[in-house]
């Protein structure tokens, strides 16, 4: 039985044409060898299984070929050549840095410079994981590193280029190896499939591409793994199965569970990822990257962006179109600040949660009151009204001319609106709707959190009539009513025991009461400065929650650091006993008496 010998290893690159990814880089040293123009020590950097060995081997073995070709690849039938190819050549030398560190190993390296080249005009010595020798070893080879014998070169690689002493680096030539971009990876794989008649679906050889991180003997590994556990058939169903991989089609779910503002269906997607064995940070994550995979997928200008496969790409691009740009921007900051706020929360699972809660409603329209005078809520947990029925409302009484017929209507507000005007541009606004009759009633958000409202405006004559009169959908009729600081106090209160979790805000709000000014304007004192920025990054929420238990638009807090009064004096033991005998003439007539002195 022939011995199997894994992709890694039977496929590393063996000529520069053959390396991946690397094209600007392996075309230099080309040049270079060309040209007679040899350095006497490289710096290869760079992620791991990007190559840097591989190159620094086939650059060892090009340079010393008795009859390189025409493209300055080396001829693998010389003598040199073939010697290199069956692990014999005298002319290379490799040191593992990770376990000769010592200055002892290098001191063995250097007494092996000395000695010239049997066959060729160079020997190469090569030094992988060079940034484990000790500070000792750096400076030991220093001297033989910058003066070298000519026929002496040598190439340091490393995946971690700010470990290596300046002084080493500034008598190297520095080139930097890039990760491997997914397509280059998935046309490797394809070639190795073929050559070992694997059939494989593209699909699934972009998931083992994007599992790899950008490199290449990775992905040679992970290929071989799937292979193993497939019979020889490479499916996308049995790769993401075998690499556990959180697959496409959960996160394209979750996007049409915010399209259609279902928050049930959001819900029960992420208890159905977490039943998998997801972690929930890495689910976050993973949300944000696909939501910014679909803004970029938005627009042609940056389709180049998009580090994925043709066929996923495709798809990105054609689901993109039903989301309004501002809703991207929105959902990828919720995102980013449920993974701030992660590592913190004591209930990370309600964090998750009511982050899905919050994008659900970016995209919810405002419900109508029925003729009837009920309240039709908005459907947090449903489906919104159909986008191509614009929602009217007339006033109760017919004997009140309506002057603004042409504007009460409810413009449509979901994906499919936002992608419909073609003759303006949609006006994306984010305060709240108006709550009068013959327009939409809003809906109250939590804290801080807006909510978008797209009115498109229609060609023609209503273009017009809009540029003449107000919208009235866009007015905000204010909240006055007048309250006492004993009311402020106790909304103060109220947000602090509806907050419990928070343990530093709360704490800070309880040291901070807030101080009348005037009607609607309180100023808040703190401690310290660090205080303010606490109270200021909760700031619109607190505020918001005042209004609202307030039920006055108007108010408004300042918040200010204490002045500090003079720093308390420190006494001596001496000067206490002073400043007794000053105040009290008993204990002056005491020590007269006993005939006492101070020391």
């Amino acid at each position: 039985m022939e011995q199997y010998i894994v992709s890694a290893r039977k496929y590393r690159p063996s000529t520069f044409k053959s390396v991946v990814g690397q094209q600007s880089l392996t075309h230099t040293l080309k040049s270079a060898i060309d040209s007679g123009h040899l350095a006497h020590a490289y710096l290869f950097c760079g992620p791991r299984g990007v190559g840097k060995t591989s190159c620094a081997r086939i650059f060892a073995k090009t340079i010393n070929c008795l009859h390189p070709t025409a493209d300055g690849e080396a001829c693998n039938e010389c003598e040199s050549c073939v010697a290199f190819n069956e692990q014999r050549s005298l002319n290379i030398v490799e040191l593992d840095a990770a376990s000769n560190n010592s200055v002892d190993d290098i001191r063995n390296l250097i007494e092996q410079v000395r000695i010239p080249p049997q066959i060729g005009r160079y020997r190469v010595f090569i030094i992988d994981e060079v940034h484990m020798l000790s500070t000792a070893a750096f400076n030991a080879f220093l001297k033989t590193l910058e003066e070298p014998p000519s026929h002496a070169i040598f190439i340091l690689a490393t995946t971690e280029k700010h470990k290596i002493l300046p002084t080493i680096l500034s008598r190297c030539q520095i080139y930097d190896f890039s990760r491997i971009t997914i397509p280059d990876i998935v046309d490797q794989l394809k070639y190795i499939a073929g050559n070992e008649g694997i059939t494989a679906e593209p699909a699934a050889l972009n998931v083992i591409a994007q599992k790899a991180d950008g490199a290449m003997r990775d992905a040679l590994s992970i290929f071989d793994q799937v292979a193993a556990s497939s019979g020889g058939n490479i499916t996308y169903a049995s790769t993401i199965e075998n690499l556990n991989v959180l697959d496409h089609d959960y996160y394209f779910r979750l996007m049409e569970a915010f399209r259609t503002c279902n928050v049930t269906e959001a819900l029960l997607i992420y208890k159905e990822i977490r039943d998998k064995g997801f972690d929930s940070l890495f689910f976050i994550n993973g949300l944000a990257k696909h939501i910014r995979d679909m803004m970029v997928a938005a627009t042609p200008q940056t389709h180049k962006l998009l580090d994925m496969g043709e066929e996923v790409a495709a798809r990105f691009i054609s689901e993109s179109v039903k989301f309004h740009p501002k809703f991207y921007y929105l959902a990828m900051d919720l995102c980013n600040t449920c993974d701030l706020n992660y590592r913190t929360a004591s209930n990370k699972q309600f964090l998750v949660e009511l982050t899905l809660i919050k994008i659900c409603r970016l995209l919810e329209r405002p419900s109508t009151p029925p003729s009837g005078g009920g309240n039709n809520s908005g459907g947090s947990g449903g489906n919104p009204q159909p986008a191509d029925k614009p929602q009217t409302t007339t006033h109760a009484s017919s004997q009140r001319p309506n002057t603004n017929a042409t504007t009460t209507a409810t413009k449509p507000t979901t994906a499919a609106a936002m992608q419909n005007s073609t003759t303006a541009e949609p006006k994306v606004a984010y305060t709240p709707a108006p709550q009068h009759h013959g327009t939409a009633k809003p809906i109250t958000m939590p804290g801080n959190m807006p909510r978008i409202m797209i009115n498109n405006t229609q060609a023609g004559q209503q273009t017009a009539t809009r540029a003449k009169q107000p919208d009235t959908a866009t007015s905000v009729q204010r909240r006055l009513s007048p309250f006492t600081p004993e009311q402020m106090l106790a909304a103060w209160n109220s947000y602090i025991k509806e907050h419990p979790s928070e343990k530093v805000i709360v704490n800070t709000m309880r040291t901070a009461l807030p101080a009348r000014v005037d009607d609607t304007l309180y100023e808040i004192y703190v401690e310290n400065v660090g205080q303010v920025e606490f109270i200021k990054a909760r700031q619109t929420e607190i505020v918001e929650y005042l209004r609202r238990q307030l039920g006055n638009d108007m108010v408004a807090i300042d918040v200010k650091v204490k002045e500090s009064g003079p720093a308390p004096k420190f006494w001596s033991p001496r000067e206490i006993v002073e400043d007794m005998v000053q105040r009290n003439p008993e204990v002056r007539n005491m020590i007269q008496e006993l005939g006492l002195s101070l020391a």
